[in-house]
């Protein structure tokens, strides 16, 4: 099979070249070896995207055992857990909403930016808000790898009169 990426040395520098695309990109280093490992990782990943993302499991399960199991009601649980007070009787309020049934039992790895607004468009100001405090909560305890929506892809909360 023909490999899509191909390599080319600018300067001092590795750089990919995209055979479908045309684009070139660089790699970001001086070595060889690395610069060939980057360009394999590149082709495999073309080639096997499902075999990918059990790698991507397998080298994160490395650093935290939990991360394939968790799902979004365990960080919900969590963050009720820190709280106190009339703070947490909200959350404990919050973390009830119907619309958030879409995700709770959902894994954190597994969710993709369709779920979270899938979650909006039937919630309300309050859904927003509290979704976007549990996605910042995993995101600060480095339960996810990367933000599942983007700030700016976020819905504009809007208040009613």
């Amino acid at each position: 099979m023909k490999q899509r990426f191909r390599m080319f040395r600018r300067g001092n520098y590795f750089w990919s070249h995209d055979g479908e695309t045309g684009r070139q990109e660089t790699l970001r280093t001086k070595h060889r070896g690395t610069a060939l490992r980057l360009l394999h990782s590149r082709n495999e990943a073309y080639q096997q995207p499902r075999l990918n993302l059990q790698i991507a499991r397998t080298y994160l399960t490395a650093g935290d055992p939990e991360i394939c199991k968790r799902t979004w009601q365990s960080v919900m649980n969590e963050i009720v857990l820190t709280k106190k007070n009339d703070l947490r009787a909200r959350w404990d309020r919050a973390v009830k909403d119907k619309a958030l049934e879409l995700i709770r039992g959902r894994t954190l790895l597994e969710t993709r930016a369709e779920h979270f607004l899938e979650v909006l468009r039937p919630g309300t100001v309050s859904t927003n808000v509290h979704l976007r405090k549990l996605h910042n909560f995993a995101l600060d305890m480095n339960w996810l790898p990367w933000a599942v929506l983007a700030k700016k892809c976020w819905p504009k909360v809007e208040f009613g009169e």
